[in-house]
């Protein structure tokens, strides 16, 4: 029978002078085989919550903390929301292999539990001594899972664990995870909720301080707290309806086509250990372009953006109008652009310094200092301005990730799955004020998994497939996405 767990009246905080407290006596118990949703918005503390529940915080991970007691499951696998900083081998067989051998495996019997385990989460490699280093983020949290999985775990602390997947890698964890946890204790921390509702025993909301709001079923906790749970900006069933409603939110249209183009790519190839990883035949970008760029892990996508930024290898021809040269510095003159992992592009000790780095040198104090705050207040960074990013919640570093790009006031902006870990304000915030530079001539490229952005908010969509970019119809590409999830959906249930 699986674990159960409970913290009684848990004090904490975070290190730092100026840092926030956060848990001012919560209390929580979880019983053996519930599967319990922890929600509410970026930086309240939950994925802090799943650690202390786990014990990695404070055994591996120290932190400031009090309570009266904390009873702690013994059996249990933990999935991170950024999967490389759960890897210890360079290989995706070796990585699956140091679970088995800890687990006494005999040797003869692992390549057979490797390949379980990688079909299990949809991980379907011709070649399973592959380098981790070569797969995509999405593919990098499928083989997170499947490890996990291998520990054949009691309790199962997911954090995030579909955010970087594909609509149909989405629904391929999920029911991998029905699968699995019929008799296991389940603790999930979770932005994209639609797809795991009816898995669902408990809801817990949180509010912004930290404090346990409501507590309850998921048909009870949506109804009964709605207006609480929208005014604090948490993702529930029916958010995206709601907001167009009251909104009055119009799809965004395209300027004039009769300037010159802002970017143009003509045979231009992308490359990465000198194999083709994305390749574009002819393409026009104009400015007021809010292009979605779709397509499933591991197709290409973040590579097209890493070429065009010239941080990969590059062939043919992809000119952007008033850059000379192809360096990445005089590039970012007029192109800003946004990791998939926001912690690869931050380089200072301070969530203000970042901001600051980034400035003209020449531009007068002043200007500095106000740029500066306004991109604070915008970006929703003022409580943490003097915080290391490192230290942030994965939304509040994704929000100033976008922030950081934008100090320069770029013509293009390049995006890479930038909604991925905020909550629902945080997520409309964010395309508020895209839209608002779209409207203002900046061209927007955004590689983003979420159809409802696809749907409300881009005037193109570009498909990539295998590696080729193509341009297709908004319609259409939400189109494949829903007949991708519904023919994975259908397959699984055949094989179960």
């Amino acid at each position: 029978m699986s674990e159960g767990m409970s913290v009684t009246n848990l004090r904490l905080k975070y290190p730092g002078d100026d840092a926030p407290l956060i848990f001012q006596g919560v209390s929580l118990s979880i019983a053996p085989g519930e599967k319990v949703l922890l929600l509410g918005p970026s930086g309240c503390g939950k994925s802090t919550l799943l650690q202390v529940l786990s014990g990695i915080v404070p055994e591996m991970i120290e932190l400031p903390l009090r309570a009266d007691e904390i009873r702690r499951p013994s059996r249990w696998g933990y999935v991170f929301q950024d999967p490389d900083t759960q890897f210890c081998m360079p290989y995706v067989d070796e990585e699956i292999a140091f679970v088995l051998e800890n687990q006494e495996v005999p040797r003869a019997e692992m390549p057979a539990r490797i390949r379980h385990y990688l079909d299990l989460v949809g991980l379907h490699l011709s070649e399973v001594h592959t380098l981790i280093s070569a797969l995509s983020q999405g593919m990098k949290q499928r083989l997170a899972i499947a490890s996990v999985l291998a520990l054949e775990p009691e309790v199962l602390f997911l954090d995030e664990p579909t955010a970087l997947l594909d609509e149909e890698g989405t629904t391929q964890v999920w029911d991998t995870i029905r699968a699995v946890s019929q008799d296991r204790t389940l603790v999930v921390v979770e932005h994209k909720i639609s797809g795991l509702m009816d898995l669902l025993d408990r809801v817990i909301i949180f509010t912004p301080e930290g404090q346990i709001l409501a507590d309850g079923s998921p048909r009870v906790v949506f109804a009964a707290y709605k207006d609480q749970i929208r005014e604090y900006g948490i993702w529930y069933p029916g958010v995206w309806e709601d907001y167009e409603r009251e909104r009055h939110i119009q799809p965004p249209t395209q300027l004039s086509h009769q300037t010159q183009p802002l970017m143009s790519l003509q045979d231009f190839v992308g490359l990465r250990g000198g194999q083709i990883k994305t390749f574009v035949d002819n393409l026009q970008v104009y400015p007021g372009d809010w292009i979605t760029v779709v397509g499933a892990n591991g197709a290409g996508k973040s590579s097209l953006l890493l070429a065009i930024m010239r941080l990969i290898p590059t062939r043919g021809s992809c000119v952007i109008a008033g850059v000379v040269g192809n360096k990445v510095r005089q590039l970012a003159e007029q192109i800003g652009f946004v990791f998939q992992n926001p912690e690869f592009q931050f380089v200072t000790n301070s969530v203000e310094e970042e901001l600051t780095y980034g400035l003209p040198s020449g531009q007068p104090r002043e200007e500095q200092r106000a740029a500066v705050e306004q991109l604070l207040h915008e970006y929703d960074l003022l409580a943490v301005r003097g915080q290391h990013p490192f230290q942030l919640s994965m939304g509040q570093k994704r929000r100033l990730s976008v922030a950081t790009a934008m100090v320069r006031g770029p013509r293009i902006l390049l995006l890479d799955e930038p909604t991925f870990g905020l909550d629902a304000q945080g997520t409309m915030r964010m395309l508020e004020g895209l839209e608002r530079l779209r409207a203002s001539g900046t061209v927007i490229v955004m590689v983003t998994h979420d159809h409802e952005i696809v749907q409300r908010w881009a005037t193109r969509v570009w498909q990539v497939e295998a590696g080729r970019v193509t341009e297709v119809a908004p319609g259409a590409a939400a189109a494949a996405q829903d007949e991708e999830v519904t023919r994975s959906y259908a397959t699984n249930l055949s094989l179960s």
